[in-house]
Parts: structure tokens; sequence; C-alpha cells
């Protein structure tokens, strides 16, 4: 079982992404967090239109946004917060602290030898949140996504 079933085993919305990378576990995870988080332009302005800092490595950036380090066990890391993403400011607190009118978000990386993994998952902790996080996430949901594939394809890059 994977940390992030134990993290977050129900949600709203998850997305999943992967890619070939023979690398062992560790040094996979390795790489996927010291990738540079905007060193490509489109997911540099990605950022840039949400108010993030593009600046520093993907670990970095997680740390920046308050995203807590919720799990790690050999070949994959599980990072975690809460609040209202769908707000400029998004209000990000502690995963375990979530409050009514918020949303739990786990994303992690997780590697097998073969394969690395990225996958985000999130869940309201009422209806009047899902309602406003599905409506933000129909929108930010694609980029979203957009910008794990491309990590992706960079550490696949990087890793040859």
């Amino acid at each position: 079982m994977a940390a992030i079933d134990e993290v977050l085993p129900a949600y709203d919305v998850h997305e999943v992404h992967s890619v070939e990378l023979a690398l062992d576990p560790e040094r996979a995870i390795a790489a996927a967090l010291g990738t540079p988080v905007a060193a490509d332009p489109v997911v540099r302005a990605l950022f840039r239109l949400r108010g993030l800092r593009g600046r520093g490595t993907i670990a970095d950036a997680f740390a920046r946004m308050r995203f807590e380090e919720l799990a790690r066990r050999e070949g994959e890391v599980v990072f975690g917060a809460s609040g209202t993403p769908w707000r400029p400011r998004g209000g990000i607190s502690s995963f375990h602290d979530a409050p009514p009118g918020t949303v739990r978000m786990a994303a992690d990386f997780r590697a097998d030898g073969a394969t690395l993994t990225t996958e985000t998952r999130v869940a309201a902790t009422d209806d009047a949140a899902r309602r406003a996080f599905l409506r933000y996430w129909r929108v930010v949901g694609p980029f979203s996504a957009l910008v794990r594939r491309r990590w992706l394809a960079r550490i696949a890059r990087e890793a040859r």
C-alpha cells in the first residue's frame, strides 16, 4: 500500500501521472525533489499567474506553500496541507488541522525502480468546501496536470 493511501484514503479529486525512469527508488525521489520547480517557461508562467515563486526546487516549493512532509518511506514521499486554494491567499494550514470549509490536499512522488509516479488527492471537509473546490478545480485542474507532466518529463530527461 502506498503511503498516500494511508494519508488520504478517501478523496473528492485526484490525478495521477507517471514516467518511465530507470533509477533506484531513492535516487528517483531525490531527483524529483531536487528538480527546479519552474525551469520550464510554461511552468514558470503558470506559477506567476497563480502568484507563486518559481525559484528553487520542487521540495522548496512545497515548503514555501506550507505543505508539510506527512510520510516518507523508501521510494516515496507524501506532502500535505489544508486550506482554501480557491481563494487568492489560500489560507494554507496544517493537513491535520483542517477546519470546516477547507480541503485537505496530499501530493506524493513514488518510485519502484522502473516508474516514477506523482499523485495529487484532495478531500473536502464538508459539502460547501467540496462545491467551492470543484468549481476552482474545473479551471485549475488541467493546469495542475500540465505542471506535473512537465515536471516528470524534466526529471526523466535529467536522469538520462
